[in-house]
């Protein structure tokens, strides 16, 4: 990179930064975006004239509403509640709403920032957004969750509606928490349309929404090795998380031969040399879906390794999938990889790699999926659903999985085509490059055609 180009960067940071202070997950997502395409619209002159990334991180909206429930005790609590819609070119505001104590607008503002480039990046007509809730539904009850999601909707069903703002799950929202939301929806405004996605299959849920991050995750890491002759057969990987994206990442390295030797939780993880196939993977599943256990309970069950407090990439692999939750994986995290020989790395959870890692990774060659690539199964599927509710049909999973796999094939065929045009080594593809720049051209384009709006 030029000296004109990164003085440019650092210019942009420093402004945004000024503009949005003790932001400092929005401003990682940021600047690792700008590193990519400040280059590139340097060289684009009517992307830079238009100031078009200076607008496109500046969301369009960010709403912040209180949400007041009463616990199963009678005590009144109140938690903070926000929705970002970020963009809106190229569709409706599209992103999940996240329920956990961490939650806070800038983690919101990162999300909803890289919700725009991926579902750029899916070729389906969808803008960017996010929200959620600072509210931790671990150790409530049914009940407790059901009051704060008809409050939370409460709130929320004035800013939202099929043709503007479609909501979705993510941590901590999962079928429970889109059930009890959508049913508030329905009951305040009078009316069944695909507003959420996620829902449930008996009220226009679709098939493979619940295996479709982790099997996109595991689809396009697929598609970057046969690219360069190889394939996940035969590998041994490490995944970190074990919700449902490391769940069904897992379920399809097996199904592409791959040997998954560890899982994780926020206490630690385990390691498993001989690897959690089939049997132990449905273990797995009634563990975290249904006895909602802790991932320590697999090493007393099956008699492997546990590691607490500590996180998996230590342990030698040839395919890493972090699936857990942003900066999981630090910069001394990736040179231990690169150290033992990683060949791939496809983040499954949202920007789950410091930017330290992120480059000690590109320069070392590893194929690194950034996760608004590798991560974009999730939301692809919820579109399909979108689309399954407009014409008031569902698609088999055969059909609905067929075509995930084929929009995961075209986003790595999209970040190939920009990655080696505007890639930093020649001859080899850049997809982080590839995913910044395949992603903004679109949504960049239709800016440019609004005019100044």
């Amino acid at each position: 990179m030029n000296r004109a180009a990164r003085n440019e960067i650092e210019t942009f940071m420093h402004g945004l930064e000024r503009r949005n202070p003790g932001e400092p997950e929005f401003q990682q997502a940021v600047r690792e975006v700008a590193e990519t395409l400040i280059p590139f619209t340097l060289d684009h002159s009517e992307y830079r004239n238009a100031q078009i990334l200076e607008r496109m991180t500046e969301p369009d909206r960010a709403i912040i509403f209180r949400v007041t429930w009463q616990d199963d005790s009678g005590q009144i609590r109140a938690n903070r509640a926000w929705r970002v819609q970020f963009n809106n070119s190229i569709g409706p505001y599209k992103g999940g709403m996240r329920f956990h104590p961490s939650v806070t607008l800038s983690v919101l503002k990162f999300l909803g920032f890289e919700q725009i480039f991926k579902n750029s990046l899916t070729g389906l007509p969808m803008g960017g957004a996010k929200g959620g809730s600072n509210f931790n539904p671990k150790g409530k009850s049914d009940n407790e969750i059901m009051r704060f999601c008809q409050s939370l909707m409460t709130g929320l069903h004035r800013y939202i509606g099929d043709d503007i703002d479609v909501p979705a799950g993510d941590i901590g929202v999962g079928a429970r928490e889109i059930s009890y939301l959508f049913g508030q929806y329905k009951r305040l405004e009078n009316r069944f349309n695909g507003i959420l996605t996620g829902k449930g299959l008996e009220f226009g849920g679709s098939l493979v929404r619940t295996e479709a991050t982790g099997y996109g995750a595991i689809y396009f890491m697929e598609n970057m090795l046969n690219y360069r002759g190889d394939s996940v057969a035969g590998k041994i990987a490490t995944v970190s998380g074990s919700g449902n994206v490391a769940l069904y990442a897992i379920e399809k390295l097996n199904h592409f031969g791959a040997t998954v030797v560890t899982a994780s939780d926020s206490g630690g993880f385990i390691h498993d040399p001989a690897g959690i196939d089939a049997e132990k993977l449905a273990w797995l599943k009634d563990l975290k879906e249904h006895r909602r256990g802790r991932i320590s309970e697999y090493a007393d069950h099956f008699g492997c390794e546990y590691h607490e407090g500590e996180r998996p990439w230590r342990v030698p692999c040839e395919l890493a999938v972090p699936c857990a939750t942003q900066n999981e994986l630090s910069g001394e995290d990736a040179r231990t990889l690169i150290g033992q020989g990683v060949v791939s790395v496809s983040e499954g959870a949202n920007m789950p790699t410091e930017l330290d890692g992120v480059n000690a990774f590109r320069s070392a060659g590893v194929l690194f999926a950034p996760a608004k690539a590798a991560n974009a199964g999730g939301v692809a599927v919820s579109g399909l659903e979108q689309s399954q509710n407009a014409l008031r049909i569902s698609w088999s999973r055969e059909e609905v999985n067929e075509r995930l796999r084929t929009i995961m094939g075209d986003i790595h065929g999209k970040c190939v085509q920009y990655g080696t045009e505007y890639g930093a080594t020649k001859g080899s593809v850049d997809y982080v490059a590839g995913a910044n720049i395949g992603g903004f051209i679109k949504v960049a384009d239709a800016m440019l055609a609004y005019g100044a709006v």
